[in-house]
């Protein structure tokens, strides 16, 4: 499938709980003119607290970067709070990769800021030793998380998050989303655009905010979402659990068809 545009954000390469390999498994499957990397690719955090690099987070970034060479796909790493380390290089541009901090995307429709989003996060940006500790709980959240899940699914369940059930219950997080929301769409207008993409929060979300077009790509640790944006100038929230079930499904029957002229 091909798009004129794809974001993918907070994959947290370096991390344990990166689906490093599910993101990469959806760039194989799907083309686009430009690939927007919205922050947070790398979990600098994650790295010097002694996390492991793995192997399925280098062969991400070297499919990245051979759709940038041999698709002649635009390559642009918005940095992100996690990747802050990437400061040291901004702006950076080889050929069609480049790093930015921030990027206005020229959409059919309207014009987009893209932005991570930490810079409209107050504990990020003032309370740095907060965010960082905030970082070490939600890991800790995303272990259980994930130990809970183990046992669903040898039970046959489906996967369930309890650190988004969290966020959707307790209403100073929603208070915060909303805050954030509103926020980064102000700024949007400030900067001469309608529309707004960002990530940071893990909440994949497509409203309509005080007449600005507020997209999140979400992340590649629960929700496992990318947007993508069609050749007239629409957007779209792609879930790649439910993509992955639609192309597995297709692939199944095709097989089967096979079988059957075969036969």
């Amino acid at each position: 499938m091909h798009y004129k545009t794809i974001v993918l954000s907070d994959i947290h390469l370096g991390s344990n709980a990166s689906k490093a390999k599910e993101a990469l498994t959806f760039l194989k499957h799907h083309t686009c003119d430009t690939l927007i990397l919205n922050g947070d690719i790398i979990d600098g955090w994650q790295l010097k607290r002694g996390a492991e690099w793995k192997k399925a987070h280098s062969n991400f970034f070297k499919k990245v970067l051979q759709m940038s060479v041999k698709d002649k796909t635009d390559i642009i790493y918005i940095r992100g709070n996690h990747d802050d380390f990437l400061d040291a290089v901004l702006p950076f541009k080889l050929g069609r990769f480049s790093i930015r901090k921030l990027y206005i995307h020229k959409g059919v429709q309207r014009n987009y800021l893209v932005t991570h989003g930490d810079m409209f996060d107050s504990i990020t940006t003032k309370m740095r030793w907060l965010s960082k500790l905030g970082d070490v709980g939600y890991t800790l959240l995303l272990w259980i998380n994930h130990q809970y899940n183990k046992k669903r699914i040898s039970k046959g369940l489906p996967y369930d998050s309890i650190s988004q059930r969290i966020k959707a219950r307790v209403k100073s997080v929603v208070s915060y989303i909303s805050d954030f929301e509103i926020e980064l769409s102000k700024f949007a207008r400030i900067k001469g655009c309608t529309g707004v993409i960002c990530g940071h929060i893990h909440q994949p979300a497509q409203k309509i905010i005080n007449g600005v077009l507020y997209l999140n790509s979400g992340d590649w640790v629960e929700s496992l979402t990318a947007l993508v944006e069609h050749a007239d100038g629409n957007w779209e929230i792609c879930y790649y659990h439910d993509w992955i079930l639609q192309f597995e499904t297709a692939q199944n029957q095709f097989v089967s068809a096979s079988d059957l002229v075969l036969s």
